[in-house]
């Protein structure tokens, strides 16, 4: 693909040198579709990127597209902070009967506010709350927002030195295999909550991604998972499940911890959970534990009702039945096997992969090799992301509504990608 040198000088000029994807993918966008994104200059990108994790129905999905223009056309309420709106109603009554009666979870629903730090921010606040403890146990490359409750359970040092100040009450504990299996799951943990000399306050909670997202794609055994909900229940601490880029389906089933039987105390969702792009994000926590004052967390933007539409009619179309799921674990295998024959191909490179259902990963023994990658799969039409601590990682998230072709087609150019690289 030849690329013209866009017109940035604006962007350059007013816009702050904090942003960051746009330096990787120096164009600019005009439209989107499905897959497919669109630069102004009218060069075709396939998206494996998908609003890092927002759009697992893809760009201006038509079915949520025309839902969400019904309602702004007949003048629905966009802004209702916490107020009851019939928006609010239709999604609270599909997340019910498509999400969690199927899978007979408790849940009461908060709308913290419209982003996933907010999720977190409220999950790690009523923890403290529930059980009058500070300490918060969280994991080795967790990544969980970039307030500083988030950032002060979140694991990267470059996010966390952006907070300025101490981050304090967490304590991080080896994810599972961080020791590649020299050491019995939970060994520290477990000795650090029996010795009353270990400088550990008795935590009130421990929040973990199934699937550490922006930590390298690192996948936590059911096993593990199971083990940890058991400790948790030991020790009296709440489990605290960050479903913000792992769940709307993105690992197969709706919750990415569905597949080792838990059922967490407190789970946060974002990204995807509007369907279309639009800010919204849910703290779930189990009855008893719903103990908030009236107005004692709140939001202005808490109660998007566009959201809330595009909400709706995502959960109606996508989740009334099994066939999400079962499409995106069998697009996950065609995935692997594309992967799997990658690493096949350059045995001298050390490349490993690993995931869950529509999210991959895929490193080298050459750890600044994957950012080479992404480049060159730019400069060949396909948006692809870099993740773990050193941008080590390339990070594949395609759309859960991407087809076989799509899938096929930048699973080629990444290929090359990594021919031309190598």
């Amino acid at each position: 693909m030849t690329i013209t040198q866009p017109d940035l000088s604006v962007f350059e000029t007013v816009e702050s040198e904090v942003r960051s994807y746009c330096r990787g993918w120096p164009t600019v966008f005009d439209r989107a579709r499905g897959s497919r994104m669109y630069d102004e200059d009218g060069h075709t990108y396939l998206d494996f990127f998908s609003g890092a994790g927002a759009l697992n129905y893809g760009h201006n999905n038509p079915v949520l597209k025309r839902a969400l223009l019904d309602y702004l056309e007949r003048d629905g309420v966009t802004h209702g902070l916490d107020m009851s709106t019939t928006a609010k109603r239709a999604f609270l009554e599909s997340f019910q009967n498509h999400v969690l009666r199927p899978r007979d979870l408790p849940y009461k629903v908060m709308f913290p506010g419209p982003t996933g730090t907010n999720a977190v921010e409220a999950a790690l606040k009523l923890a403290r709350k529930v059980k009058g403890r500070e300490s918060i146990v969280s994991f080795t490359n967790a990544f969980h927002g970039m307030s500083l409750g988030s950032l002060a359970v979140t694991g990267n040092a470059f996010k966390r030195a952006g907070a300025g100040i101490p981050l304090v009450h967490g304590t991080p504990m080896p994810f599972d295999n961080y020791l590649e299996g020299r050491v019995p799951d939970f060994l520290w943990f477990e000795r650090l909550l029996e010795d009353q000399g270990s400088g550990l306050n008795r935590p009130a909670a421990v929040i973990v991604e199934t699937v550490q997202g922006e930590g390298g794609i690192n996948v936590a055994r059911p096993e593990w998972l199971r083990g940890l909900a058991d400790l948790c229940a030991r020790r009296d601490m709440l489990l605290i499940v960050d479903d913000i880029q792992m769940g709307c389906g993105r690992t197969g089933g709706f919750f990415s911890f569905e597949e080792a039987g838990i059922v967490p105390d407190i789970v946060t969702l974002s990204k995807s959970i509007s369907g279309y792009g639009l800010p919204m994000s849910l703290t779930l926590f189990k009855p008893e534990l719903d103990v908030w004052a009236p107005g004692e967390h709140n939001g202005t933007f808490r109660g998007n009702n566009p959201a809330f539409v595009t909400a709706a009619a995502a959960l109606d179309t996508y989740w009334a039945d099994g066939g999400m799921e079962h499409q995106t674990r069998a697009h996950g295998e065609l995935v692997r096997s594309h992967l799997s024959a990658i690493a096949a191909e350059h045995p001298r490179l050390g490349a490993t992969f690993r995931g869950r259902g529509l999210v991959w990963g895929l490193e080298f023994a050459d750890k600044g090799l994957a950012e080479k990658i992404a480049a060159r799969c730019f400069e060949l039409g396909l948006l692809i992301e870099t993740s773990g601590p050193e941008s080590e990682v390339v990070k594949l998230l395609p759309a859960l509504t991407a087809t076989p072709d799509d899938l096929d087609e930048g699973l080629r150019i990444l290929a090359r990608a990594v021919r031309d690289c190598a």
